[in-house]
């Protein structure tokens, strides 16, 4: 059972998060110091910016080039991407090159514009015509999107995940609603999408301790358990 971290920008010079490799590794020491185990590096991935296999020479060169420094140092490191939602991407090839290395764990960003029915519908064949086991990033920073609401609600029906950013729990007005969603069954993960040092950093033994202090140890343990199971097995595990 591992401590994960299921959402960063740790790999260095490939988004908007780490800038180079020393920013990496100070990232890395600052998560190990936090307990975890295992950092999932979720580099967006745009496909109106990139081709598939141009992303995945440019990740590949950026982790090969950060583990010549980093070798057995801090978390490890399990590449995927964050991949933002397009039109016709429950029909799009190659999109098993871009779920977490070892699983059919696919991280989704959903787009921060008014939702259409035909976005959802394409989630829910991401699910069940693709099998992928979809886990919705960060959903809490689409929460106050009046226009959204209802179709927040019909994705939490589907069998999928969730991702919470731990920096959404440390503050009391937004982490009351987040607490009952854990409650609820309606979010499964943590995830720091962490960026660099001194902004979004790396914070998820914060979010970690509001979830323990709230819900309890054995809480944490099930989740953590849930997501080892995930990732080692590639989604024989029930949301």
């Amino acid at each position: 059972m591992s401590v994960i971290d299921f959402h960063s920008h740790i790999l260095p010079g490939i988004d908007d998060g780490s800038k180079s490799t020393e920013m990496t590794m100070t990232m890395l020491r600052m998560a190990s110091e936090q307990g975890v185990d295992v950092m999932l590096a979720t580099s967006h991935f745009y496909a109106s910016r990139h081709r598939i296999e141009d992303f995945l020479a440019r990740r590949r060169r950026s982790f090969e080039r950060l583990m010549e420094v980093k070798k057995d140092f801090g978390p490890e490191l399990r590449l995927g991407a964050e991949v933002a939602f397009f039109s016709g991407m429950s029909r799009a090839d190659r999109l098993e090159d871009l779920t977490i290395e070892g699983s059919r764990v696919l991280l989704l960003e959903m787009p921060f514009t008014a939702w259409r029915r035909s976005d959802i519908r394409e989630v829910e064949e991401l699910v069940s015509k693709r099998n992928f086991q979809v886990i919705l990033a960060h959903l809490e920073r689409y929460m106050g999107m009046p226009e959204n609401k209802k179709w927040i609600e019909e994705l939490l029906e589907m069998p999928l995940y969730v991702q919470i950013n731990a920096e959404s729990l440390l503050g009391w007005r937004r982490r009351r609603p987040l607490l009952k969603m854990f409650e609820r069954g309606q979010a499964h993960f943590l995830g720091s999408d962490c960026h660099r040092v001194e902004s979004r950093e790396p914070n998820l033994g914060k979010g970690r301790a509001v979830l323990e202090k709230k819900l309890g140890k054995a809480f944490i343990n099930a989740m953590d358990d849930r997501g080892s199971r995930l990732l080692r097995i590639g989604g024989n595990t029930d949301v």
